[in-house]
């Protein structure tokens, strides 16, 4: 059966961040992600996790200055060290909320910069951040992004994901795999699913088009439920889309999967 934890970025948008736990515990959600909580003390995160019996799945390590259209540091070789920092600074928080994935951004391709430059800065940054996390029983994530949300973000594919992990060669480096962003990149969700279900680590979900709830779309989730549960996968699947209205009036698809 599915476990389905609520992206606290992007739902319960109705009450202010903190508060958000406590209304994802009240909807039935067992589990929480967000995008980035260093605007946040670690220690009250960690209370409110404990306080409503919440696994916390998954956050973004760092993304550079995300206000000023930074997506991430893993690609651009003039900002190693502040990668490097950024996994010091993830690792803290996930060693104080208890969590166990880190989801690694790959970031814009940098301008002036060839590809061969970019894969090779891509797969070093990997291999360092996969280390580190690797100390502490941590699965470090890439996740590959549509290129109409983010236009030039450097991972795309499921199969370029796939290639850059093969050759990093980490074992404790893993596909988040985005339902939303792969439909629109590539489709054919259930035998990419099922066919690479031993390098998935996390998955992630929504509508489109709108990435909204399920439902609101092209996307038959009544199956992708049923097959993910047929195939085998254990693992949280985080919902990372934007209410169409009240976070709670739009839960009714997610009633069978949360009992």
């Amino acid at each position: 059966m599915p476990k389905l934890n609520a992206n606290l970025s992007m739902m319960f948008n109705e009450v202010d961040f903190l508060e958000r736990f406590g209304a994802a515990a009240k909807a039935g959600f067992k589990g929480v992600e967000f995008l980035f909580p260093y605007a946040c003390d670690r220690n009250q995160l960690a209370e409110l996790i404990g306080k409503y019996k919440l696994e916390m799945v998954l956050f973004n390590m760092p993304p550079g200055d995300f206000a000023a259209g930074d997506r991430g540091l893993a690609c651009i070789p003039s900002r190693k060290g502040e990668f490097q920092d950024a996994v010091g600074k993830a690792l803290d928080y996930a060693r104080t909320l208890n969590c166990k994935l880190l989801h690694c951004m790959a970031g814009l391709k940098p301008v002036g910069v060839n590809e061969e430059t970019m894969r090779a800065t891509y797969i070093e940054n990997l291999r360092f951040a996969a280390k580190e996390l690797g100390k502490h029983g941590i699965t470090l994530l890439v996740e590959a992004i549509n290129t109409r949300d983010i236009p030039g973000f450097y991972l795309n594919t499921s199969a370029q994901a796939f290639d850059i992990m093969h050759y990093a060669g980490m074992t404790n480096l893993k596909f988040q795999y985005d339902i939303y962003h792969m439909q629109i990149m590539e489709g054919d969700l259930a035998p990419t699913i099922e066919n690479n279900l031993d390098r998935i680590a996390h998955m992630q979900l929504a509508d489109t088009p709108g990435r909204h709830e399920p439902g609101t779309g092209e996307i038959n989730y009544d199956f992708l439920f049923r097959h993910i549960d047929r195939i085998g996968y254990t693992g949280w699947i985080g919902c990372e889309y934007r209410p169409a209205g009240r976070t709670e009036d739009g839960l009714g698809w997610a009633k069978a999967w949360l009992t």
